[in-house]
């Protein structure tokens, strides 16, 4: 376990603002900095991030937490890993044991996962690997690229299975997860490619024959518990570095694409293992970066996908350009082909999704015919009405006028009623979803454990005169804020959130707590009043339990004795209003 100084040292010496605003674009107001919200699919700025008390709040979705907690969400990598990575940038040297981090009901499936890619990158570097090697070689991947990319081979010795049931699992098991398959190793004598997770993990495997011409020229893992194709972008976690280095990420269809593009240089690239782009992945690639370069294959699924997956992420508020390939190229193609100075020109050359959604409305279209032709150039006005950027719209517009021979300020006064529309039907800017109002009770209990973590005095009330939490839940959380003032003398609302890290039933109540907006500066009475409310809660709730005694007991000395501790339960409310 990290000593807790050490961690409140890591987070002291990195400002969560700079933290944040290299992942998001922020901008101040007032106090605090605003963005939009990575953790939930927001196109308004509704994530508050504080510079004065180092914390991060989503007044949206109820996202919170200091820069730990950010980082670790938004990378969606394990708390030693984000201690790693903030302790780096912070200066700090700590050293992390293995054992750090938290198990997951999982963890064994990941084991067994890590464990065969292992044997299969064993058998590329032995005897077996040979004729794969020179197979790779032909294909211009060397060995830099085998190790970048942990390529491996499966042979027909069934070892996998074989030396994972020795070491206890079971064959169901190993079925259900897609490495067996009747008891027997689904891949057999394959140049095998693993695929990870977000986070890293090998999860699955692509394995290509390379001996003979199978149909099946690839199989890929099948959609387990720890694979869900749909949620994983192919390169992703090796790609994010690299990725806010060049403030772009580059959408390719396949693993060899970006293998591909690795080796003349392009690394800020992922792949979607096919062309259908889930929504899931979309809020991957946004959360990457706002500007995003789709290179599918040339062929017409290629121009498909360009077109869909380019509308959806272009509706998600993010920079969408394209690149064009010809003639059924994919980029691996290319590249071949051409080289790679040439595909580099190609991607700085990417032309906006408009601009290329624009031309593919000429696409079977008999411009001969005037009906055709105006249809067309309605249709052209509506996309050119979507488009922000005024000068991008005059320029399109002048071009559209000179080609068709049109009166400029026909194509203006057309285009004039498309936006006209388009600004009907945008929806209006919300500052903030507020949440569903709620009565005094509920409320009291979050505000007190907002403000002790606000203000010593509160704590030291709870500790001399006790607060009557009416739940439990908030009577530890409480407990803990004074456990941790009276441990480190001090106390604020970051370093709070990185001791909660492995209580995470008080966590997820801190960030309930969180989501909620607070006075920033109140007096101690308002404070009080806060307690005075909560005690008002217990009583109210003592005098119902006692009135629903007196109904139920047939004793007139007990109804006596019940009624009088009602009625000096009411004097004390009454004294007190």
């Amino acid at each position: 376990m990290i000593n807790q100084n050490v961690i409140n040292e890591i987070r002291s010496k990195v400002d969560i603002v700079d933290i944040v605003s290299s992942y998001i674009p922020l901008s101040k107001k007032g106090k605090n900095y605003f963005g939009v919200c990575p953790f939930h699919d927001d196109n308004n700025p509704s994530m508050s991030v504080s510079r004065e008390k180092q914390i991060y709040r989503c007044f949206s979705c109820g996202a919170s937490g200091n820069v730990f907690t950010f980082v670790e969400n938004y990378e969606q990598i394990s708390f030693k890993d984000t201690l790693k990575l903030l302790a780096d940038k912070a200066g700090v040297q700590v050293s992390i044991s293995n054992n750090y981090e938290r198990n997951t009901k999982y963890d064994k499936l990941y084991e067994a996962y890590d464990i065969t890619n292992k044997i299969y990158q064993n058998n590329l570097k032995s005897s077996y690997g040979k004729i794969a090697i020179d197979y790779l070689k032909t294909r211009n991947i060397d060995n830099d690229v085998i190790n970048n990319f942990g390529i491996g081979l499966s042979t027909s010795n069934n070892d996998v299975t074989k030396l994972l049931t020795k070491k206890e699992y079971d064959l169901k098991t190993l079925n259900d997860i897609g490495l067996s398959n009747r008891d027997n190793d689904i891949y057999i004598d394959r140049i095998m490619f693993p695929l990870h997770d977000t986070t890293g993990k090998v999860v699955g495997f692509s394995g290509r024959c390379y001996k003979t011409n199978e149909a099946s020229k690839y199989i890929n893992t099948k959609e387990t518990v720890i694979f869900k194709k749909g949620l994983n972008l192919y390169n992703y976690y090796r790609a994010r570095e690299e990725v806010r280095v060049k403030k772009q990420v580059i959408v390719v269809e396949g693993f060899m694409d970006v293998i591909r593009l690795y080796t003349v240089g392009i690394k800020n690239v992922v792949a979607l293992m096919g062309t259908a782009m889930t929504k899931e992945q979309a809020n991957l690639l946004k959360k990457m970066s706002n500007n995003i370069i789709l290179m599918f294959d040339g062929d017409s699924a290629g121009i498909k996908a360009n077109m869909v997956n380019g509308e959806m992420l272009e509706n998600m508020g993010v920079d969408v350009k394209i690149v064009p390939l010809q003639d059924n190229d994919d980029p691996d193609t290319y590249i071949l082909k051409y080289g790679g100075d040439s595909i580099k020109d190609l991607i700085n050359d990417a032309i906006y999704y408009k601009d290329f959604k624009i031309k593919q409305l000429k696409n079977n279209r008999n411009l001969k015919s005037d009906e055709e032709k105006a249809n067309y150039i309605d249709e052209v006005l509506k996309e050119v009405s979507l488009i922000k950027d005024e000068i991008r719209r005059e320029i399109i517009v002048k071009n559209l006028a000179i080609e068709f021979n049109l009166s400029y300020n026909t194509l203006e006064k057309r285009l004039s009623d498309y936006l006209a529309i388009v600004k009907k039907e945008e929806k209006p800017v919300i500052e903030f979803k507020k949440k569903d109002k709620k009565d005094k009770y509920y409320y009291a209990p979050r505000a007190i454990i907002y403000y002790m973590l606000d203000n010593d005095e509160v704590i030291r009330y709870f500790d001399n005169h006790g607060i009557l939490f009416y739940d439990e839940k908030f009577r530890f959380l409480a407990s803990e804020i004074s456990y941790y003032y009276k441990k480190y003398g001090i106390i604020n609302h970051a370093d709070f959130f990185s001791y909660l890290q492995d209580k995470e039933d008080l966590l997820e109540i801190l960030k309930e707590i969180f989501s909620y907006e607070y006075e920033e500066e109140v007096s101690f009475e308002t404070i009080l009043d806060y307690i005075k409310v909560l005690e008002e809660y217990t009583r109210n709730q003592e005098i119902k339990r006692l009135k629903e005694m007196i109904k139920n007991t047939s004793d007139f000395n007990k109804k006596i004795e019940l009624s009088e501790k009602v009625r000096k339960l009411k004097i004390g409310v009454e004294k007190n209003d």
